[in-house]
């Protein structure tokens, strides 16, 4: 029953009725977020509060629905709160009779939402209950009642936000606005920022840095991390402010060299909130970060740093030049020096290199062949004629003179930087001055003179913007201040570096780097010359070289070793020719000794045949291959025989077997085939049918049938038959037999669908199965032709296919297999494999 002294006490209780009460009430439960869940809970306990109240109302307890799948959840829009959507998705389908919440205006933070469903609500009759009273949608006063509150809560919500903002940007302004805290930096009692006293987590972030420098590469930073912890602070949860350990990652390097706090800055302003509507029309939103450029307040110097603010820039460039999806090209692994650096003249697009071993490379036009770009003026390039030419080059440029000069000139641009340093110093003094100056008028004049006062306030704002364009062009000439090394380490690497270079101890990718330092890039120029190629070099500094370099290897090896190879190709293998060239004093088109692969790799541009194409076997010899082919067999079984002394043979100087050959030989290896199992299977060239015989595949063919259905009659005795000693099943056949097979064939439900085509056939037609036997070819082929319109064919009432058949389309047919390289290579595998036994 219900409590009237309880409805009396909410205002509009008059219009529930008992329609509404037939429904089900729905308590709306709502945090914007986890932080007010776990500090405001007496919110939360006021909200699941209001089930009491719908039962006071009215409402049995079966029909109370408490939707909370959005504690936690902002209300900003609806389209990413779970339980909002299950509410209005409730409501549209008329199950709801009240909503019920604190203040029913702030159901949803978005006007577009809050409107949506009191227009829903006023459809299907749903009443909106609060602490307030109860509001009927369908009446006008309750609806603009509710429409004013909405827009006055959003209004409000707009304000609030105001002034925090602008409470966060004065306390940014100052450097007092606290963010959570990288790792590395603890605060003190004060609130000010301190590099961390544990010491281990010290060293840790600052070893992050060190490896960084040496290598120039996260992942590197991250492989030297392999085996030993990195600390992370916890924020939020059962772990809030402790330091965990565990495996630093690649994105982790990445944060933590692109955070300027670790440089002393205090930066507001890095990320923002973007938001995007779904084309669903749901709205999603997602963290960016502004360029360095755009960044609204820096304030350098706020506390100590683990690197200078130089060093922050250092490492966001290299960090840039490593990414690959932005068109970077850092120096990796692997002995092309100028990967990454490299142009192709003939395309203008960058070489990338090829490796083909540890010691061959190449550089090519990979991504221009990989866009159909390439020209006929690209060329490949064997890594080590440009690498050789290029560090030749730098070599001889960077030597104690060299050095000299640069240093004269880096002094002069430090000079240079000075003096514009100081004008731009002295441009933010003049700009503070007349700042000044404009805000002093302002101050005296007469509040009441507003035309006066509006004139020097426009002033003062203009004089404020050059003061802080003068002061942002003074911050960017202390940036670019170049740091130029001590002189005397440069002249003393100048000396040392010849041997450094070819140190073996050093790492390709340092060799890289710098070169990366000196070169901009290296262009190959096209020419029409094969044996040369010439190179164009540009400086770090916009001078430029050129070079012309010889392009010695296979194809130019010298006159002298390529005639000792031509005189003794035919009769000695790569690896003693190579020994006979070496002693000879002879060595390849790069000065190197010759080795079996350059050998090789010579034979092949002269046109030279190896020894084993040559023929020189006696009379009564013959080859492994010949035998091979003669007796039906594999080379590898004819192999065994040689190694198990069971055929007389003597290997040639360039190592090619020959073996002693007669009718005696030949009857002794025919009978080991016989004897063997493997090879008397094989060898099916030697088990011929006898005259009123057949062999089981061969009546298969003739039947239609697989060669498993005449073995099956053969084992169940509705055959004569017996097997040879190789194993091959021979059928006695006549007219007699082969009718008796066709009636069981007939008689077969398995195999009488399959025997349509051959048993509906006419004289002087054929099946596609039984053509495709004939002619050792497979059954597409022949589709192939009837759909061309080469065979004459018609099909029967059941879909089967039958080919007038007689011997000029027999010669025809054969014709084509002859003309088809892949049809005659099938039909000479087979007959290999079946020997042609008949």
């Amino acid at each position: 029953m219900v409590n009237s002294a309880l409805i009396g006490s909410v205002n509009g209780a008059g219009k529930i009725t008992a329609s509404h009460r037939a429904r089900n009430a729905l308590v709306y439960v709502r945090q914007s977020t986890s932080g007010q869940l776990r500090r405001h809970t007496e919110s939360t306990a006021r909200q699941y509060g209001l089930a009491g109240q719908a039962r006071a109302l009215g409402w049995p307890e079966s029909a109370i629905v408490v939707v909370d799948a959005d504690l936690g959840v902002s209300g900003r829009y609806g389209s990413v709160r779970a339980g909002f959507a299950d509410l209005v998705s409730r409501v549209c389908l008329g199950e709801v009779g009240a909503i019920l919440g604190l203040e029913v205006s702030r159901l949803a933070r978005s006007s577009a939402e809050f409107t949506r469903l009191l227009e829903l609500a006023r459809l299907t009759g749903t009443l909106l209950i609060d602490t307030d009273g109860v509001y009927d949608i369908g009446d006008v006063n309750d609806r603009m009642l509710l429409g004013l509150k909405g827009t006055m809560s959003e209004a409000e919500l707009h304000l609030l936000a105001g002034r925090l903002h602008g409470a966060k940007l004065a306390a940014a302004q100052r450097g007092d606005l606290r963010f959570p805290l990288p790792i590395g930096y603890v605060l003190d009692s004060d609130g000010q920022y301190l590099i961390d006293p544990d010491e281990e987590i010290r060293a840790a972030v600052a070893d992050v840095f060190t490896c960084f420098a040496q290598a120039g590469s996260a992942y590197r930073v991250v492989g030297e991390f392999t085996d030993r912890k990195f600390p992370l602070r916890a924020y939020g949860g059962a772990w809030a402010g402790q330091v965990r350990w565990g495996r630093l990652s690649h994105a982790r390097v990445c944060d933590i060299l692109a955070n300027p706090c670790y440089a002393g800055t205090y930066v507001y302003g890095r990320s923002y909130q973007e938001y995007k509507v779904t084309p669903d029309g749901g709205v999603r939103s997602a963290r960016r970060y502004r360029p360095r450029e755009q960044w609204p307040l820096v304030i350098h110097d706020h506390h100590e740093g683990y690197i200078g603010w130089q060093q922050f820039l250092a490492n966001e460039a290299k960090l840039q030049a490593n990414r690959t999806r932005k068109g970077g090209r850092p120096a990796r692994e692997g002995h092309a020096l100028l990967q990454g650096i490299i142009v192709c003249g003939g395309c203008g697009i960058r070489m990338a290199p090829s490796y083909r071993d540890q010691r061959y490379s190449s550089y090519q036009c990979a991504e221009a062949r990989r866009e159909a770009k390439v020209t006929a003026r690209c060329r490949t390039i064997a890594t080590s004629v440009v690498d050789d030419a290029v560090s030749e080059l730098v070599l001889a440029t960077i030597n104690p003179g060299q050095i000299k000069l640069a240093l004269k000139a880096a002094d002069e641009v430090a000079r240079r930087h000075t003096r514009s340093h100081r004008a731009a110093e002295l441009a933010a003094e003049r700009a503070q001055y007349e700042a000044d100056r404009a805000e002093r008028a302002f101050m005296q004049v007469e509040p009441e003179n507003r035309l006066v006062a509006r004139t020097l306030e426009k002033r003062w704002e203009t004089k404020l913007a050059a003061l802080v364009e003068a002061e942002a062009a003074l911050a960017t000439a202390r940036d670019a201040r170049p740091e130029l090394p001590e002189r005397s380490s440069l002249l003393a690497l100048a000396g040392d570096l010849p041997a450094l270079w070819a140190s073996p101890d050093i790492e390709y990718r340092d060799r890289k780097r710098l070169l990366r330092t000196l070169i901009a890039d290296v262009t190959i120029i096209p020419t029409s010359e094969k044996d040369v190629v010439t190179i164009g070099v540009r400086w770090q500094t916009g001078a430029t070289d050129q070079i012309t370099v010889g392009r010695p290897g296979p194809g130019r090896t010298p006159a002298e070793a390529l005639e000792f190879i031509a005189a003794r190709s035919a009769t000695t293998r790569d690896a003693a020719l190579a020994a006979q060239l070496n002693a000879a004093g002879l060595t390849t088109g790069r000065g190197r000794p010759f080795d079996a692969a350059a050998v090789h790799r010579a034979r092949n541009a002269a046109g030279l045949r190896a020894p084993w194409s040559a023929s020189a076997c006696h009379d009564g010899e013959i080859t492994i291959a010949e035998l091979s082919a003669k007796l039906g067999i594999t080379r590898s079984a004819v192999y065994d025989w040689i190694k198990a002394g069971k055929l007389e043979a003597h290997q040639t100087p360039a190592g090619r077997w020959h073996i002693i050959w007669d009718q005696a030989v030949e009857a002794r290896c025919r009978d080991m085939i016989a004897a063997s199992v493997r090879l008397g299977r094989r060898h099916r060239s030697a088990h011929s049918a006898c005259d009123g015989e057949i062999t089981a595949p061969d009546l298969g063919a003739r039947l239609g049938v697989n060669t498993t259905v005449v073995l099956d009659w053969v084992h169940a005795g509705k055959l004569a038959a017996h097997q040879t000693a190789a194993g091959r099943w021979h059928v006695v056949w006549d007219e007699a037999v082969e009718a008796r097979c066709r009636d069981m064939i007939a008689s077969s439900v398995r195999l009488a669908p399959k025997e349509r085509g051959g048993a509906g056939a006419c004289d002087g037609e054929l099946s596609i199965r039984q053509l495709t036997i004939r002619l050792g070819i497979g059954r597409g082929t022949v589709l192939a032709w009837i759909h061309a319109g080469k065979l004459a064919a018609h099909q029967t009432a059941v879909g089967y296919w039958r080919i007038p058949f007689d011997e000029s389309v027999e010669a025809r047919c054969r014709e084509w297999i002859a003309a088809s390289p892949r049809l005659a290579r099938r039909q000479r595998t087979q007959q290999t494999s079946e020997g042609g036994a008949v």
